[in-house]
């Protein structure tokens, strides 16, 4: 089993896990969290090398490093893991924002060791499900990421803790249970002969077996399930909230990965095994993403708290990805991806600056803020940094992101696909006027609290953190044709042969 690379992706967390166990003060509790971290960004970067390596000698198979185990045979549940472009693109942002993530928690309290155990038990969860290819399995580790949310942010969160902690389980539990109805539904459909049914999403997807009247059924299931996560209108309302109350690094592992289960999910379990449902009911998802992504920019608009901004912001981004997705075509879904990793980074950026600055002035209301680009000039320009990113800036992330999704979706000729488009590409002047906005009110002009003028700048770990984010926002931006073509390599030709793909 430990011959298979993958499996490392959920042995370090693990071992990180016994490590914290067994710390007795904040200096060791520090070292297992990033060392364990900097181990996880350093294999998720060998396995992108040496991905693009085994791509060369294997261009065709749809994914690498692909092995199984038997778990419980009565039920055909197998430990199966195996990734390609996306799931490799998903393993980087994973470790960066949990390597980013423990630097940001460098003062955590209290209890700082149980803070980690959970933080690090939900990377567990969230490593574990871009590696599986056994359905079973993946919802498992879902299920492992969804769970500590609630105490992360019922015991170490602000505000009105309690009540978001149990209503973003409560509606994330919802999906769940819509997910879990649509996976067993596919298992009992992906064999006529009952001793050949199957979890394992590649050979679903090679057998076509799921009827296509089953799959008007079990798609919306799934979609939903997982949209849910993904902040799909109009079950999108936890999250404003559940950011909001969050502490730093559970927001920035919340909006920058967790978020990002759901449009994975939506594209590597609802789309690839069911794409002719997806093909004729797409148009409906395809409305109610296409209000989120307004929907959300214009929440952004009106409000004044930095985390609310910004989670309504999230609601748009991660609403963009699912509309990509919906246009079932190479450009697009391309583009989605790369949006998942853009958003992943700027909104981790964004929370982590946000947590700084909180720290400091003890309040995240913008309109008791101003002119802090003279006191903390560091965080000051890493917050113009993140809003140009998610602007869409040219030489940043959002731009090559959100371009490739428009010219993708505008590859539609009917009317319906083009008119949602343009309304999609309007979310671009929403989101330039809260972002100037915010960035006028909170860093320009003049100091509106005397006592913020004795704060004090960055530390080191912060700065570690938000430098790490910007170099890796900018290295998507500057060089957007090594991530589209790693991505690109995933897409079947097969699969979009039969939804009509092109």
């Amino acid at each position: 089993m430990f011959s298979n690379i993958l499996i490392y992706f959920v042995v370090i967390p693990v071992l990180m896990l016994a490590g914290l166990a067994l710390c007795r003060n904040i200096k060791q509790i520090r070292a297992v969290a990033v060392t364990g971290s900097l181990a996880l960004t350093a294999l998720s970067v060998y396995l992108l090398v040496d991905y693009l390596a085994l791509r060369q000698v294997d261009p065709t198979s749809p994914m690498l490093y692909v092995q199984a185990w038997d778990w419980f045979k009565p039920l055909h549940i197998q430990l199966a893991v195996g990734v390609d472009g996306i799931s490799v693109a998903m393993l980087i942002l994973s470790s960066i924002i949990l390597l980013t993530g423990s630097f940001a928690s460098w003062k955590i309290d209290p209890m700082p060791k149980e803070f980690f155990l959970w933080l690090i038990l939900l990377s567990t969860g969230v490593f574990g499900f871009f590696i599986s290819i056994d359905l079973f399995t993946m919802f498992m580790f879902y299920e492992v990421a969804l769970i500590p949310m609630y105490l992360l942010i019922g015991v170490w969160g602000s505000g009105n803790k309690n009540y978001s902690a149990m209503k973003l389980t409560l509606m994330l539990m919802g999906g769940s249970a819509f997910l879990m109805l649509g996976l067993i539904g596919i298992y009992y459909h992906s064999a006529a002969n009952p001793a050949d049914l199957t979890w394992n999403i590649l050979t679903i997807a090679e057998n076509s077996s799921i009827d296509k009247n089953w799959q008007y059924f079990l798609f919306p299931m799934t979609f939903v399930g997982f949209g849910v996560l993904g902040a799909m209108f109009p079950f999108h309302t936890w999250s404003p909230d559940g950011h909001a109350s969050a502490p730093t690094a559970v927001s920035m592992l919340h909006a920058g990965v967790l978020m990002k289960l759901g449009g994975y999910g939506c594209f590597r379990v609802a789309i690839y095994l069911m794409p002719q449902a997806a093909n004729d009911l797409a148009w409906i998802f395809l409305i109610l993403t296409g209000i989120s992504v307004v929907y959300g920019a214009f929440s952004a608009c009106v409000q004044t708290d930095l985390k609310y901004i910004n989670a309504y912001s999230s609601v748009s981004h991660c609403g963009l990805v699912l509309f990509a997705i919906l246009m079932l075509n190479t450009t697009a879904m391309t583009g989605a991806i790369m949006q998942m990793l853009s958003h992943g980074l700027m909104t981790a950026l964004f929370f982590a600056l946000i947590g700084m600055i909180y720290g400091r002035t003890h309040t995240r209301d913008i309109t008791k803020m101003g002119g802090l680009m003279k006191i903390m000039p560091f965080l000051a320009v890493c917050y113009v940094i993140a809003g140009f990113a998610s602007l869409g800036l040219p030489g940043l992330s959002g731009f090559v992101a959100e371009m490739t999704i428009f010219v993708g979706s505008f590859e539609h000729a009917d009317m319906f696909h083009r008119v949602f488009t343009i309304v999609a590409c309007c979310s671009i002047v929403i989101t330039a006027v809260y972002i100037l906005r915010v960035v006028g009110k909170l860093l320009l002009g003049p100091v509106y609290d005397e006592h913020h003028l004795t704060l004090t700048d960055a530390e080191w770990w912060e700065r570690t953190a938000t430098v790490t984010l910007i170099i890796s926002v900018a290295a998507i931006g500057c060089f957007p044709n090594f991530f589209a073509d790693l991505i690109r390599w995933t897409f079947s030709p097969e699969i979009f042969t039969v939804i009509g793909m092109n």
